[in-house]
């Protein structure tokens, strides 16, 4: 019942299945997104609140309980079960989630106990949504690379075999002298569309 991740016939450590994780996070992102900007567009804090609390009760399952248990997992197991999956090391989700958790915790603190509004919000708010959608579009989990910066032992089963630094890419992987250039402005432009208000605020006092 209490255990983090479960046993998988070849692996001596305990498992994921990556595709059940990253479902899961795509659909606390989608909740989440919707409850954050039904807040930030009409001003009624009720769904941020409702999720928050849900978001809360979620990961605290996963990082107390078992994961396998938490309601987004469940859900997310559902979703992707007939794909063949891709085991994961168990251990550092844990220490992505207690991340996650304690921004949850900070939220429900602010939001749903004392119902406070201001830029800490919106900042504990955006970088929620973003590890969640780093996590559910790229499988790129911010935590788990933490958790190889500050432990000796490392992860060794990763998603995409993102953990063995010796491998060569395959010449698919490659962006060619086009595809730079277009990436380059992709990222300038959508970098703008972010934050192209305040930049022209601070620069010229615009409005």
């Amino acid at each position: 019942m209490f255990e983090f991740g479960e046993k998988v016939e070849n692996y001596e450590a305990l498992m994921f299945n990556e595709r059940e994780v990253r479902a899961a996070a795509g659909i606390v992102f989608l909740f989440a997104f919707m409850a954050f900007m039904s807040g930030f567009l009409t001003g009624n804090n009720e769904p941020t609140k409702l999720m928050v609390s849900a978001f809360l009760f979620d990961f605290f399952i996963r990082i107390f309980v078992n994961p396998k248990y938490a309601p987004s997992m469940v859900v997310g197991r559902w979703m992707v079960n007939n794909q063949k999956p891709e085991y994961t090391d168990a251990a550092p989700k844990r220490w992505a989630w207690s991340f996650g958790f304690i921004l949850a915790a900070t939220m429900f603190y602010l939001v749903v106990l004392n119902d406070i509004r201001g830029p800490i919000n919106i900042i504990t708010c955006s970088l929620c949504l973003g590890l969640l959608f780093f996590e559910a579009v790229f499988g790129i989990c911010a935590g788990c690379k933490v958790y190889n910066l500050v432990h000796q032992q490392k992860v060794k089963n990763c998603p995409g075999e993102a953990c063995d630094l010796t491998r060569d890419r395959a010449p698919i992987q490659y962006l060619n002298s086009v595809q730079k250039i277009i990436f380059t402005v992709s990222i300038l432009i959508l970098f703008y569309l972010a934050f192209g208000d305040i930049i022209e605020f601070l620069i010229f006092g615009k409005n």
